[in-house]
Protein backbone atom coordinates (compact mmCIF):
# COMPACT_ATOMS: atom_id res chain seq x y z
CA UNK A 1 0.00 0.00 0.00
CA UNK A 2 1.24 3.38 -0.79
CA UNK A 3 2.25 5.75 2.25
CA UNK A 4 -0.48 7.85 1.64
CA UNK A 5 -2.98 5.40 3.02
CA UNK A 6 -4.11 5.91 6.20
CA UNK A 7 -4.54 3.28 9.19
CA UNK A 8 -7.81 1.57 9.09
CA UNK A 9 -9.32 0.47 12.75
CA UNK A 10 -8.58 -2.72 12.58
CA UNK A 11 -7.08 -6.03 10.73
CA UNK A 12 -9.48 -8.36 11.26
CA UNK A 13 -13.06 -9.59 11.15
CA UNK A 14 -13.84 -9.55 14.97
CA UNK A 15 -14.63 -5.77 14.07
CA UNK A 16 -18.32 -5.58 14.88
CA UNK A 17 -18.52 -3.61 11.39
CA UNK A 18 -17.53 -7.93 9.83
CA UNK A 19 -20.19 -9.30 12.29
CA UNK A 20 -22.30 -10.53 9.26
CA UNK A 21 -19.72 -11.56 7.25
CA UNK A 22 -19.90 -15.59 8.00
CA UNK A 23 -23.65 -15.15 7.22
CA UNK A 24 -22.86 -13.94 3.95
CA UNK A 25 -20.52 -16.06 3.63
CA UNK A 26 -23.17 -18.82 3.94
CA UNK A 27 -25.71 -17.73 1.88
CA UNK A 28 -23.40 -17.13 -1.46
CA UNK A 29 -22.00 -21.03 -0.44
CA UNK A 30 -18.36 -20.00 0.46
CA UNK A 31 -16.47 -23.08 1.73
CA UNK A 32 -13.56 -21.44 1.84
CA UNK A 33 -11.95 -19.73 5.24
CA UNK A 34 -12.90 -15.98 5.60
CA UNK A 35 -10.67 -13.50 4.06
CA UNK A 36 -9.09 -10.70 5.79
CA UNK A 37 -10.99 -7.98 5.38
CA UNK A 38 -9.54 -4.53 6.73
CA UNK A 39 -10.25 -1.19 6.83
CA UNK A 40 -8.54 2.19 4.66
CA UNK A 41 -8.92 5.48 4.35
CA UNK A 42 -7.12 7.49 1.69
CA UNK A 43 -6.35 11.36 2.47
CA UNK A 44 -8.35 12.84 -0.87
CA UNK A 45 -8.10 16.65 0.30
CA UNK A 46 -10.14 19.60 1.55
CA UNK A 47 -8.98 17.63 4.78
CA UNK A 48 -11.36 14.83 3.98
CA UNK A 49 -10.42 10.92 3.51
CA UNK A 50 -12.30 8.30 1.56
CA UNK A 51 -12.50 4.72 3.17
CA UNK A 52 -12.99 1.91 2.01
CA UNK A 53 -12.88 -2.11 2.71
CA UNK A 54 -10.17 -4.60 1.10
CA UNK A 55 -10.27 -8.31 0.69
CA UNK A 56 -7.09 -9.64 1.23
CA UNK A 57 -4.87 -6.57 1.77
CA UNK A 58 -1.86 -8.63 1.22
CA UNK A 59 -2.46 -8.68 -2.44
CA UNK A 60 -3.37 -5.55 -5.25
CA UNK A 61 -7.14 -5.20 -5.51
CA UNK A 62 -8.33 -6.67 -8.88
CA UNK A 63 -11.82 -5.83 -8.60
CA UNK A 64 -12.62 -2.50 -7.21
CA UNK A 65 -16.46 -1.79 -6.45
CA UNK A 66 -18.83 1.32 -6.05
CA UNK A 67 -21.80 1.52 -4.12
CA UNK A 68 -24.88 3.23 -5.27
CA UNK A 69 -26.63 6.85 -3.51
CA UNK A 70 -27.72 5.78 0.53
CA UNK A 71 -25.93 2.57 0.17
CA UNK A 72 -21.94 2.05 1.98
CA UNK A 73 -18.88 -0.30 0.59
CA UNK A 74 -20.17 -3.42 3.20
CA UNK A 75 -23.18 -3.89 0.22
CA UNK A 76 -20.72 -5.63 -1.67
CA UNK A 77 -19.49 -7.67 0.65
CA UNK A 78 -21.69 -11.05 -0.21
CA UNK A 79 -20.91 -9.94 -4.16
CA UNK A 80 -16.76 -10.53 -3.02
CA UNK A 81 -16.54 -12.95 -1.12
CA UNK A 82 -18.44 -15.44 -4.03
CA UNK A 83 -15.79 -13.77 -6.75
CA UNK A 84 -12.92 -14.66 -4.15
CA UNK A 85 -10.12 -12.54 -5.38
CA UNK A 86 -8.25 -9.50 -4.01
CA UNK A 87 -10.88 -6.53 -4.23
CA UNK A 88 -11.65 -3.05 -2.78
CA UNK A 89 -14.90 -1.72 -1.78
CA UNK A 90 -15.14 2.28 -1.56
CA UNK A 91 -17.44 4.05 0.63
CA UNK A 92 -18.31 7.26 -1.68
CA UNK A 93 -17.55 10.42 -0.34
CA UNK A 94 -20.83 11.13 2.20
CA UNK A 95 -21.60 7.64 2.69
CA UNK A 96 -20.21 4.75 5.04
CA UNK A 97 -17.15 5.88 6.61
CA UNK A 98 -16.00 8.44 4.26
CA UNK A 99 -16.17 12.09 5.10
CA UNK A 100 -19.20 14.32 4.05
CA UNK A 101 -18.40 17.36 1.67
CA UNK A 102 -19.01 20.70 3.36
CA UNK A 103 -20.52 21.50 -0.11
CA UNK A 104 -22.95 18.61 -0.36
CA UNK A 105 -21.98 18.67 -3.76
CA UNK A 106 -22.20 14.48 -5.05
CA UNK A 107 -22.75 14.79 -8.52
CA UNK A 108 -20.73 11.41 -10.04
CA UNK A 109 -18.14 13.89 -11.88
CA UNK A 110 -16.96 14.89 -8.36
CA UNK A 111 -16.90 11.81 -6.96
CA UNK A 112 -14.67 10.67 -9.65
CA UNK A 113 -11.89 12.77 -8.69
CA UNK A 114 -11.90 11.12 -4.92
CA UNK A 115 -12.22 7.71 -6.41
CA UNK A 116 -9.22 8.14 -8.86
CA UNK A 117 -7.13 9.29 -6.09
CA UNK A 118 -8.35 6.09 -3.82
CA UNK A 119 -7.11 4.13 -6.94
CA UNK A 120 -3.83 5.16 -7.40
CA UNK A 121 -2.82 5.07 -3.89
CA UNK A 122 -4.36 1.34 -2.84
CA UNK A 123 -4.39 0.24 -6.77
CA UNK A 124 -1.29 -0.62 -8.34
CA UNK A 125 -2.49 -2.53 -11.38
CA UNK A 126 -5.62 -1.74 -13.62
CA UNK A 127 -8.64 -3.38 -11.98
CA UNK A 128 -12.01 -4.17 -12.78
CA UNK A 129 -14.14 -0.97 -11.97
CA UNK A 130 -17.89 -1.70 -10.76
CA UNK A 131 -20.35 0.70 -10.44
CA UNK A 132 -23.87 0.39 -8.92
CA UNK A 133 -26.25 3.26 -9.86
CA UNK A 134 -24.57 6.39 -8.09
CA UNK A 135 -21.25 4.47 -8.38
CA UNK A 136 -21.63 3.57 -12.22
CA UNK A 137 -21.97 6.76 -13.07
CA UNK A 138 -19.12 7.99 -10.96
CA UNK A 139 -17.29 4.74 -12.73
CA UNK A 140 -17.35 5.95 -15.82
CA UNK A 141 -16.18 9.18 -14.99
CA UNK A 142 -12.64 7.19 -13.57
CA UNK A 143 -12.61 5.36 -16.37
CA UNK A 144 -12.72 7.65 -19.03
CA UNK A 145 -10.33 10.66 -17.04
CA UNK A 146 -7.55 7.99 -15.85
CA UNK A 147 -8.21 4.94 -18.39
CA UNK A 148 -4.74 3.91 -17.15
CA UNK A 149 -6.64 2.71 -13.66
CA UNK A 150 -9.14 0.79 -15.12
CA UNK A 151 -9.09 -2.48 -17.57
CA UNK A 152 -12.79 -3.23 -17.68
CA UNK A 153 -15.76 -0.95 -16.57
CA UNK A 154 -18.83 -2.62 -15.20
CA UNK A 155 -22.18 -0.57 -14.89
CA UNK A 156 -24.80 -2.18 -12.69
CA UNK A 157 -28.78 -0.87 -13.43
CA UNK A 158 -28.21 2.81 -14.49
CA UNK A 159 -27.71 4.52 -17.59
CA UNK A 160 -26.91 8.36 -18.68
CA UNK A 161 -30.56 8.28 -20.03
CA UNK A 162 -31.60 7.64 -16.23
CA UNK A 163 -33.97 10.44 -15.34
CA UNK A 164 -33.33 11.38 -11.42
CA UNK A 165 -36.66 12.93 -10.97
CA UNK A 166 -38.54 9.95 -12.80
CA UNK A 167 -36.61 6.71 -13.35
CA UNK A 168 -34.68 7.08 -9.98
CA UNK A 169 -37.14 8.66 -8.34
CA UNK A 170 -38.31 6.32 -6.15
CA UNK A 171 -34.97 5.40 -5.06
CA UNK A 172 -34.78 9.19 -3.82
CA UNK A 173 -37.97 9.40 -2.10
CA UNK A 174 -37.19 5.68 0.22
CA UNK A 175 -33.55 8.15 0.98
CA UNK A 176 -35.04 11.48 2.36
CA UNK A 177 -38.77 10.36 2.50
CA UNK A 178 -38.31 9.41 6.17
CA UNK A 179 -35.53 10.62 8.05
CA UNK A 180 -35.90 8.32 11.33
CA UNK A 181 -37.16 5.41 12.51
CA UNK A 182 -38.03 2.90 15.28
CA UNK A 183 -37.05 -0.79 14.40
CA UNK A 184 -34.73 -2.15 11.90
CA UNK A 185 -37.88 -4.24 11.16
CA UNK A 186 -39.81 -0.74 10.24
CA UNK A 187 -37.07 0.51 7.29
CA UNK A 188 -36.95 -3.05 5.54
CA UNK A 189 -40.60 -2.96 5.31
CA UNK A 190 -40.28 0.40 3.71
CA UNK A 191 -37.38 -0.72 1.20
CA UNK A 192 -39.51 -4.04 -0.11
CA UNK A 193 -42.19 -1.49 -0.41
CA UNK A 194 -40.11 0.64 -2.54
CA UNK A 195 -38.86 -2.25 -4.61
CA UNK A 196 -35.29 -2.10 -2.99
CA UNK A 197 -35.01 -5.43 -2.29
CA UNK A 198 -37.49 -8.42 -1.51
CA UNK A 199 -34.72 -10.94 0.17
CA UNK A 200 -35.58 -9.77 4.22
CA UNK A 201 -32.33 -11.36 5.20
CA UNK A 202 -30.33 -9.31 3.32
CA UNK A 203 -31.53 -6.20 3.65
CA UNK A 204 -31.52 -6.48 7.65
CA UNK A 205 -27.77 -6.88 7.35
CA UNK A 206 -27.94 -3.72 4.68
CA UNK A 207 -30.09 -1.12 6.96
CA UNK A 208 -28.36 -2.72 10.60
CA UNK A 209 -24.78 -1.21 7.97
CA UNK A 210 -25.93 1.52 7.11
CA UNK A 211 -27.79 3.26 10.38
CA UNK A 212 -27.00 4.28 13.85
CA UNK A 213 -28.79 5.23 17.14
CA UNK A 214 -29.82 8.47 18.17
CA UNK A 215 -29.09 9.96 21.56
CA UNK A 216 -33.70 9.42 21.61
CA UNK A 217 -33.37 5.85 20.49
CA UNK A 218 -34.37 6.33 17.15
CA UNK A 219 -32.62 5.06 14.09
CA UNK A 220 -31.50 7.42 11.28
CA UNK A 221 -29.03 6.55 8.17
CA UNK A 222 -25.50 7.30 8.55
CA UNK A 223 -25.20 8.93 4.66
CA UNK A 224 -25.19 13.18 4.29
CA UNK A 225 -28.36 12.79 1.99
CA UNK A 226 -30.69 11.98 4.57
CA UNK A 227 -28.94 14.68 6.78
CA UNK A 228 -30.20 17.27 3.85
CA UNK A 229 -32.63 19.43 3.91
CA UNK A 230 -33.60 17.62 0.42
CA UNK A 231 -31.89 15.70 -2.28
CA UNK A 232 -31.63 18.81 -4.76
CA UNK A 233 -32.86 17.31 -8.14
CA UNK A 234 -32.05 19.26 -11.36
CA UNK A 235 -34.04 21.14 -13.85
CA UNK A 236 -32.93 19.15 -16.61
CA UNK A 237 -34.33 16.05 -17.03
CA UNK A 238 -31.35 13.96 -18.22
CA UNK A 239 -28.43 15.77 -16.33
CA UNK A 240 -26.38 12.52 -16.59
CA UNK A 241 -26.12 12.67 -20.65
CA UNK A 242 -22.56 14.30 -20.44
CA UNK A 243 -21.75 10.48 -19.25
CA UNK A 244 -22.33 9.38 -22.63
CA UNK A 245 -18.99 10.94 -24.33
CA UNK A 246 -17.39 9.97 -21.49
CA UNK A 247 -18.18 6.34 -21.91
CA UNK A 248 -17.72 6.62 -25.91
CA UNK A 249 -14.27 7.83 -25.33
CA UNK A 250 -13.50 4.22 -23.68
CA UNK A 251 -10.69 1.60 -25.26
CA UNK A 252 -11.72 -0.80 -23.08
CA UNK A 253 -14.41 -3.49 -21.74
CA UNK A 254 -17.86 -1.96 -21.36
CA UNK A 255 -20.75 -3.78 -19.41
CA UNK A 256 -24.21 -3.18 -19.05
CA UNK A 257 -25.70 -5.42 -16.18
CA UNK A 258 -29.70 -4.57 -16.32
CA UNK A 259 -31.84 -5.77 -13.42
CA UNK A 260 -35.28 -7.24 -14.51
CA UNK A 261 -37.03 -5.40 -11.74
CA UNK A 262 -34.51 -2.19 -11.71
CA UNK A 263 -34.35 0.98 -13.63
CA UNK A 264 -32.98 0.55 -16.93
CA UNK A 265 -36.12 0.06 -19.04
CA UNK A 266 -36.25 -1.28 -22.49
CA UNK A 267 -36.24 2.06 -24.00
CA UNK A 268 -33.45 2.91 -21.89
CA UNK A 269 -31.20 -0.43 -22.75
CA UNK A 270 -31.90 0.33 -26.43
CA UNK A 271 -30.54 3.85 -26.20
CA UNK A 272 -27.27 2.33 -24.60
CA UNK A 273 -26.69 -0.33 -27.51
CA UNK A 274 -27.35 2.36 -29.92
CA UNK A 275 -25.43 4.70 -27.98
CA UNK A 276 -22.01 2.02 -27.68
CA UNK A 277 -22.56 -0.67 -29.89
CA UNK A 278 -19.43 -2.50 -29.36
CA UNK A 279 -20.60 -2.47 -25.14
CA UNK A 280 -21.62 -6.06 -23.52
CA UNK A 281 -25.22 -6.09 -22.00
CA UNK A 282 -26.12 -8.47 -19.75
CA UNK A 283 -29.62 -9.26 -17.91
CA UNK A 284 -30.16 -10.56 -14.14
CA UNK A 285 -32.94 -11.36 -12.45
CA UNK A 286 -33.52 -9.15 -9.49
CA UNK A 287 -34.33 -5.36 -7.76
CA UNK A 288 -32.00 -2.37 -8.29
CA UNK A 289 -29.47 -3.35 -6.15
CA UNK A 290 -28.40 -6.43 -8.06
CA UNK A 291 -25.29 -6.58 -5.87
CA UNK A 292 -27.32 -7.27 -2.40
CA UNK A 293 -30.00 -9.34 -4.11
CA UNK A 294 -28.22 -11.78 -6.54
CA UNK A 295 -24.44 -11.35 -5.48
CA UNK A 296 -23.36 -14.84 -7.01
CA UNK A 297 -24.86 -14.05 -10.56
CA UNK A 298 -23.30 -10.49 -10.12
CA UNK A 299 -19.87 -12.32 -9.39
CA UNK A 300 -19.94 -14.75 -12.52
CA UNK A 301 -20.49 -11.83 -14.49
CA UNK A 302 -17.04 -10.24 -13.13
CA UNK A 303 -14.86 -13.69 -13.65
CA UNK A 304 -14.35 -13.61 -17.54
CA UNK A 305 -13.33 -9.90 -17.58
CA UNK A 306 -10.39 -11.24 -14.57
CA UNK A 307 -8.57 -13.30 -17.12
CA UNK A 308 -6.53 -16.03 -16.95
CA UNK A 309 -6.09 -15.37 -13.51
CA UNK A 310 -9.32 -16.02 -12.45
CA UNK A 311 -9.24 -19.76 -13.43
CA UNK A 312 -8.74 -21.29 -10.06
CA UNK A 313 -11.79 -19.55 -8.67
Amino acid sequence: MSSDVLPGPGPDTNDDEFRFLAGDAARVGRSAPLPEVRRVAVPVGDGRALSGLAFDPAQPPRVVVLHGAGLNAHSFDPMLLALDVPALALDLPGHGRSDWRADADYRPDHLAIDVATALEALAPDPVVLLGHSLGGLTAAFVAAARPELVRALVIVDITPGVSPSGDAGAVAEFIAGQRDFGTIDEIVDRAVRFGIGSHREALTRGVALNTRRRPDGRLEWTHHFAHLEGISVSDDPYPYAPVWGSLQSLELPVTLVRASAGMVSDTLAAEWTDQLPGSTVVGLEGPHNLHEAAPIKLAAVLRPLLGAQSEDV
